[in-house]
């Protein structure tokens, strides 16, 4: 029976990792992510799990740590933000090349520089093409269902690759929502025992990690990768029913929210979903048929999911909250895009880099967004398809 609780992002997350007991946590703080750690010590000072806690002298060295706990046989975790993440990037790399199912919780948060704390997701998005699935989260709920769901995923004998649980810094990270905790032994129960088939500690099948690869076999490996990356779609949609079936709350690799008869559609990842839904029921009060796609599954991508879901808009707004820096737009504007290219009757896109740095994100921004995809439709006339929405600017504005 699902237990009620208050809880904010980060010790929802903590819980759910108590619940799991894993073998190694490596911890080195970072706002916004440190309470998930420092809560979690408070977990082993007080004999609530069995993990080996290490502490270490930097993010590099957490994930090192995580792979070598992984190497070993073991379950390993971490949690990070911003300079931090971008600090593990090169042994991120070796995490999904070694096939190491780490588990990592990023509270996520703007990059440097200039040094800002706030939430936007620079971090993760630089970490996008690093081999890790990534999955981000609307709310507290389902922060702690996604990492529920995440070992489940990773350790899967047709993927094995690390996981990282995404949720937006501060916004739920440390507010406080009402939440459906699970008991532990039934979380126990569903995300079972760690059985590596391989590992270092292994006598009967000695084998090393991390080893140079050579010409004649690299190509080969990233290949299996990419191949264990598509695996992983049909896995996370396996673990999701497996999920509702135990603990009745649906997942898959985005929401629709009111896409039924949709003309009008934002796509967007984390908490501005909520914002969006608000404006959304505005809208449909007074006639316009506007709808949202919240993108839960963002590696591996659901292009071919996505692009039926929009195949009935007339127009898409798609908001990033990272900047590309590519002079056209950002990380889910390219993707959405690419993934509709091959509609026979393809919505027009448009793509919106938004709430920077923790810039703040209203229901009138929202409705803006749907006025002028309505407009766009009505005069035929696009105008810019890729812009910034908030900042103070001499410029007029798009919306």
């Amino acid at each position: 029976m699902s237990i009620r609780e208050r809880l904010s992002g980060n010790e929802a997350v903590a819980t759910a990792m108590k619940q799991i007991d894993p073998d190694v946590f490596a911890a080195f703080p970072i706002t916004p992510s440190t309470e998930i750690p420092q809560y979690f010590a408070q977990y082993v000072a007080d004999g609530k799990v069995g993990t080996e806690f290490v502490t270490v002298d930097s993010e590099h060295s957490s994930m090192s740590a995580c792979i070598g706990a992984e190497s070993a046989g073991c379950r390993a975790i971490t949690a990070t933000s911003s300079a931090g993440l971008a600090y593990m990037y090169e042994v991120l790399y070796v995490a999904a090349s070694a096939r190491q199912p780490v588990t990592l919780a990023c509270v996520n948060r703007a990059l440097t520089g200039p040094i800002n704390i706030n939430c936007d997701h620079s971090d993760s998005m630089g970490a996008r093409d690093a081999g890790w699935i990534q999955i981000y989260a609307e709310n507290n709920q389902e922060a702690y269902d996604n990492y529920l769901q995440a070992m489940r995923i990773g350790e899967h004998p047709e993927v094995r690759l690390p996981v990282m649980i995404c949720q937006d810094g501060f916004i739920t990270s440390h507010g406080v929502e009402n939440i459906l905790l699970e008991e532990t032994e039934a979380v126990k129960e569903f995300v079972g025992e760690y059985k590596p088939e391989n590992y270092l500690l292994k006598k009967e099948n000695p084998m090393a990690v991390g080893a140079y690869d050579v010409t004649q076999y690299y190509m080969e490996h990233k290949v299996q990768q990419a191949e264990a990356m598509k695996n992983a779609k049909q896995v996370i949609l396996d673990v999701a029913a497996d999920f509702e079936a135990k603990f009745g709350r649906k997942y898959g690799f985005f929401e629709e929210y009111q896409m039924e008869d949709a003309e009008y559609a934002i796509v967007l990842i984390g908490s501005t979903a909520g914002t969006c839904k608000v404006a959304i029921d505005k809208l449909r009060a007074e006639g316009h048929k506007v709808g949202l796609v919240k993108i839960r599954v963002f590696r591996p991508f659901p292009a071919e999911e996505l692009a039926q879901a929009l195949s009935k808009c007339k127009a898409v707004a798609v908001l990033d909250r990272s900047e590309g820096f590519n002079a056209c737009g950002g990380p889910l504007g390219a993707e959405t895009r690419n993934a509709c290219y091959d509609l026979e009757n393809r919505p027009k896109i448009i793509n919106i880099v938004y709430g920077l740095g923790g810039r703040d994100c209203a229901v009138e921004d929202a409705e803006k967004i749907y006025h002028h995809l309505e407009k766009i439709v009505a005069t035929g006339v696009t105008g810019p398809v890729y812009f910034h929405m908030g900042q103070r600017d001499l410029r007029e504005e798009v919306l």
